[in-house]
């Protein structure tokens, strides 16, 4: 990435961040994020169209067993978000915001459609972008995405066995 490049993507997250924070409506649903346990509905689509991209090769092959595991990885995401204090869930309900937001998501994350209608390989592009973004606030918020999906992905018992896991010890 130039220079430039660099410096107008840093402008425009801090006018995203900026701008996000003064508009009621977002600063709105920002409190409501964090006051709500788990995710919203806009926050529940977001983390399903993310998750296949991020989970590929993982989930199950098959039409309706994959739909059935993305959805328990939205759940595990949600449970995994409201057992998170206060201001952790108001740092990942800006995360999701700014990703609900159409300009944010347009211009950061390079995804036209809504979440539900962008393709995978859109999906993959935002997410490698922001996996190697030179600003720091992008890769961390990749990162909070990986570690919420993998994590609630691999706390499933149907992961354990194609990473050869048997389970936690039975204890008698």
């Amino acid at each position: 990435m130039k220079r430039r490049e660099l410096l107008r993507a840093g402008a425009v997250a801090s006018a995203g961040f900026a701008l996000a924070g003064r508009i009621p409506a977002v600063a709105a649903r920002v409190a409501e994020s964090a006051a709500a346990p788990g995710l919203s509905t806009a926050d529940r689509a977001i983390v399903a169209a993310i998750a296949p991209v991020m989970l590929a090769g993982a989930l199950p092959a098959e039409a309706q067993r994959r739909q059935a595991a993305v959805q328990q990885v939205v759940a595990g995401v949600s449970q995994l978000v409201a057992g998170l204090p206060p201001h952790l869930r108001k740092e990942v309900g800006e995360l999701f915001v700014l990703l609900d937001l159409a300009p944010a998501r347009r211009f950061l994350a390079g995804v036209s459609q809504p979440w539900p209608e962008a393709s995978p390989e859109e999906i993959n592009a935002f997410l490698e972008r922001w996996r190697d973004h030179p600003v720091p606030l992008l890769r961390s918020a990749y990162l909070a995405l990986h570690d919420m999906i993998i994590g609630a992905w691999y706390a499933l018992p149907e992961s354990w066995p194609a990473i050869g896991y048997p389970g936690a010890p039975k204890l008698r």
